[in-house]
């Protein structure tokens, strides 16, 4: 369970009242007014108020009327004196109401303090990242004037890390245990290396090959940072609400889609691409210093020793729901990154629509991925969370045939488009939260950071080789029939979870402890949820 702070210092008086049973005669129900407590209800020495207030502390300071201590949302000011001011008066009932209502709309898990830090810095990284996507590359153009294989060298060893350390870093946290304090290091990590690009470029030393460095140095601090998230989120989240939390951190990254890149486009264009980077390095900054307000019960490190690089690899083997995703998913992102390689390309070229049309429709777009973080808790509620898992699969890959079919009046194509992003990214959305939550629930706590490493190694190595491919079946055939395999290869994805057990599974609907010394298979399912190996 989320362990919640409280940022308020009791006093002596609150800490010998809660010392005490509370008096019957003060458990009225909410909204009642409250009579005057009885002598014996007081604290020794201290008389009570007079009949028509309430209070056990004499004078103006301390007995107020009896109407307006029920009221909901007042607040008792302190014994002292007082003063005249706005923030001290109480508030009417119909003040207080609005009040309710309006943290009544607050999701309940912003309502915990522990969770809203970790969400904070979680949002705050979000948005620099999609700054740093836009700024990064634009300083390797305009600025070191790379050319397009630079260009590819660079999108590779963005993603390299997660092939090479994936497996080595999630066996390492898992053993090391202290998740937040290496997230916490892997944030400062990323802000000083990417702190020294606008520091470069400065002084006119910047250059190509440490731009290239600095990628692969960022990448691999993202997959410490990425296997060691994924254990600090089921010590901070309850596992009831898995899909409420995933849902609000989701929400700030659809939202980050829709105004990380134009604030980033708005700062290369104002400031240069390199100190544009400096805001993302400013985000990292941002994240580590929530994080290191939180302080939630970690799993305990693991001490299996022998084996336990591979322990990740061998869960994901045994596991039909962990495996079918993995299957379904290399795939979509191995043709989606196919896709991702020619869009632009084949938009520029082939349906001659400019940059400033491109960044309006992506801009508009995303908003589709907001709609979709905001109800696939909704969805998956009606459905179970198998099937908006899958159903997002279909849907954030079959609307990308829209681009290749693409043709005709120029506003039917930038529709086309438009609906094809706003499509896909909705469900991008359905999918990320849903899988986000399955495997909160089915993996162990020793082995989410090894399982994590496992997955990324497979999920991320095949999105460079879907890139390459890309580019050269586009040289080849050419972009239309390119993107026409790119489109169809993401829905086999989707068709491939269909016969497994991923569809039918549902949330547990109780918190059970997990370990992996039992079983590397999800837990003991509910009557609706399928059996291991089915």
């Amino acid at each position: 369970m989320a362990v919640t702070e409280d940022d308020r210092e009791p006093d002596a008086a609150d800490a010998d009242a809660r010392r005490r049973p509370m008096p019957r005669a003060a458990r009225s129900a909410p909204g009642a007014a409250r009579s005057a407590p009885r002598a014996e209800e007081c604290a020794p020495g201290v008389e009570p108020c007079a009949p028509d207030t309430a209070g056990c502390v004499p004078g103006a300071e301390g007995c107020v009327p009896a109407a307006a201590q029920s009221a909901p949302g007042v607040e008792q000011s302190a014994p002292g004196p007082k003063r005249a001011t706005p923030s001290s008066r109480l508030l009417r009932p119909d003040e207080a109401g609005l009040t309710q209502r309006l943290a009544a709309r607050v999701p309940r898990l912003l309502r915990e303090t522990q969770f809203r830090r970790y969400w904070t810095g979680q949002t705050v990284s979000m948005f620099g990242d999609q700054i740093s996507a836009i700024a990064i590359p634009l300083a390797a153009v305009l600025v070191l004037h790379a050319d397009a294989a630079e260009m590819g060298y660079l999108t590779a060893l963005v993603w390299l890390p997660s092939l090479l350390f994936g497996l080595h870093a999630g066996a390492w946290v898992d053993r090391r245990g202290r998740r937040r304090a290496t997230m916490i290091g892997a944030d400062l990590g990323r802000f000083a290396l990417l702190a020294s690009l606008p520091v470069c470029y400065a002084l006119g030393v910047l250059t190509l090959p440490q731009l290239f460095v600095i990628a692969f140095a960022v990448g691999a601090l993202s997959v410490v940072f990425n296997v060691s998230d994924t254990a600090l989120f089921v010590a901070v989240v309850p596992e009831e609400r898995y899909l409420e939390g995933n849902s609000l951190i989701y929400s700030s990254r659809a939202l980050s889609f829709v105004t990380g890149p134009s604030v980033g486009g708005l700062l290369v264009q104002t400031l240069s691409a390199p100190f544009a980077i400096a805001a993302d390095a400013l985000s990292y900054l941002g994240s580590a210093f929530f994080l290191h307000r939180i302080r939630p019960a970690e799993p305990p490190p693991d001490r299996s020793g022998k084996g336990a690089v591979t322990a990740g690899a061998r869960f994901i083997a045994g596991s039909p729901i962990v495996r079918a995703s993995l299957l379904g998913v290399s795939i979509i992102n191995f043709f989606n990154l196919m896709f991702s390689a020619l869009f632009l390309l084949f938009a520029v070229r082939v349906l001659h629509v400019n940059a400033g049309e491109i960044g309006l429709i992506l801009g508009l777009a995303a908003t589709g991925g907001v709609i979709g973080a905001a109800i696939t808790k909704r969805i998956a509620d009606r459905t179970g969370v198998g099937w908006a898992y899958t159903l997002g699969c279909l849907g954030f890959t079959a609307p990308t045939m829209l681009v290749p079919l693409a043709g005709g009046p120029r506003p039917l194509v930038l529709s086309m488009l438009f609906a094809a992003e706003f499509l896909s990214d909705f469900g991008v959305m359905l999918l990320d939260i849903s899988i986000g939550s399955i495997f909160a629930a089915v993996i162990p706590d020793d082995l989410r950071s090894r399982v994590s490493g496992a997955f990324q190694a497979v999920n991320y190595g095949t999105r460079p080789v879907g890139a390459l491919l890309g580019g050269l079946l586009g040289t080849l055939m050419g972009l239309r029939p390119a993107l026409w395999i790119a489109s169809a290869g993401g829905v086999l994805g989707f068709l491939i979870l269909l016969p497994s057990p991923l569809p039918a599974f549902r949330m547990p609907a109780a918190d059970r402890g997990r370990s992996s010394s039992a079983t590397a298979q999800p837990p003991v399912p509910q009557p609706d949820l399928p059996q291991p190996g089915a």
